[in-house]
């Protein structure tokens, strides 16, 4: 039987006692999608792979210590239809708690997710994916935030009232008067600020509101690959004075550049066929999977997410860096990095490249639980200030 290089036999030994922390993963939407969050159907506890990016054999082997679940729900969702959707969505990811305690423990804190760590279980922290899910309501955020939700991506695809995308017209030019007040009332309840999904401007902005770390949950280096949906150099710069992280992701159309045309040419070509070009249920995945057939498609590798990894890495300093895989939220993932068991492989690629053991314990766990108990110390400082109950009516006329 053939030893495993010596890099990756190295990066598994890493992770044992550096586990990655992943700042965004989809499965809770997937269960949602593919049997209406009827978990028995999707035993995560046994290979899922048929199906799933994600389960927990799969998680085991990846060196996962730490998962921020995604509450996403689509931005076609609007009003109080996308605060139930969110709300069915944190549901779910309650459900998998309760159904898997050996594995999985609900995590709020930093000191939370040590403590898991520490006991061997994978820490589960909740993001929700774009500020539709409040529908402009900041009582809204704070029940959220109550029920266990650490991040908010202030976008998703779309534009909100107070908000820009990164993937659609400029409308409010960054964020509103209302848009900074949601800042504020976040940076007061201790919950993260995530910039992935959004305009530049829009990162731009909060940066100049925030007094707490940032994250970019799921997003890469737009210097390597020039996607809207990637940060900016001048942004990354901004990151050591903030003290937040940025997460790289494997989206290879986000990551690769040849893959950019072929995935518009994908979406288009599920749109045509009656699918949201992000569905990824049994039939969508058929409609994908024969364009794939017919069109063959530009190949990611752990090299190319490496690459984009030792440039935030030399903009934002290594301090400043993490991993945000987007697994169960793709229909396409890079050569290596197919599910989520596949970070040793990352992390061997980086080794090769003269990482040392303390940059890969900083990319994987510290900089992540960092950034959180940072936010919960300047929220500690903002106990003084009432909760904002100003309204976007009142902020944005």
């Amino acid at each position: 039987m053939n030893e495993p290089p010596q890099e990756l036999s190295r990066a598994r030994e890493l992770l044992a006692t550096h586990p990655v922390v992943d700042g965004h993963n989809d499965l809770p939407w997937a269960l949602r999608e593919q049997v209406r969050y009827d978990i028995g159907r999707r035993d995560i506890a046994t290979d899922q792979s048929a199906h799933l990016h994600t389960d927990i054999p799969r998680l085991r082997a990846g060196g996962v210590g730490a998962q921020f679940w995604s509450v996403y729900v689509r931005s076609d969702l609007a009003g109080d239809e996308a605060v139930s959707a969110t709300l069915e969505q944190i549901d779910a990811v309650t459900q998998l708690l309760a159904r898997y305690p050996d594995d999985l423990v609900r995590a709020l804190t930093a000191d939370d997710m040590e403590a898991a760590r520490a006991d061997g279980r994978i820490a589960s922290l909740m993001g929700a994916e774009g500020g539709h899910s409040i529908n402009n309501s900041l009582a809204t955020l704070r029940a959220l935030h109550t029920l266990g939700v650490r991040y908010l991506t202030l976008t998703h695809n779309d534009n909100i009232a107070w908000a820009d995308s990164a993937t659609d017209e400029p409308g409010v030019g960054g964020l509103s008067p209302f848009g900074h007040e949601v800042v504020r009332e976040m940076n007061r309840i201790g919950m993260l600020v995530d910039l992935s999904h959004v305009a530049a401007t829009t990162m731009r902005a909060a940066l100049a509101t925030t007094v707490a770390p940032v994250i970019f949950s799921h997003s890469s280096a737009r210097a390597v690959c020039d996607h809207p949906r990637n940060i900016p150099d001048d942004v990354l710069e901004l990151l050591p004075a903030n003290g937040g992280v940025a997460m790289a992701t494997f989206v290879p159309k986000f990551v690769l550049p040849e893959a950019v045309d072929w995935t518009r040419r994908a979406d288009e070509n599920m749109r045509a066929h009656g699918f949201h070009h992000l569905a990824m249920t049994g039939e969508a995945m058929k409609v994908q999977r024969a364009f794939e057939d017919a069109n063959p498609r530009p190949i990611a590798t752990v090299a190319t997410v490496a690459d984009h990894l030792d440039h935030m890495r030399e903009v934002a300093g290594i301090d400043h860096i993490g991993i945000g895989g987007d697994y169960d939220g793709t229909a396409f993932t890079p050569a290596g990095l197919e599910d989520v068991s596949g970070y040793p492989n990352l992390i061997a690629e980086l080794l090769r490249r003269a990482w040392s053991d303390s940059d890969v314990a900083k990319l994987t766990w510290h900089n992540a639980v960092r950034t959180l108990r940072d936010a919960q110390s300047v929220a500690d400082t903002l106990q003084h200030r009432p909760p904002s109950n100003a309204t976007l009516p009142e902020l944005d006329t």
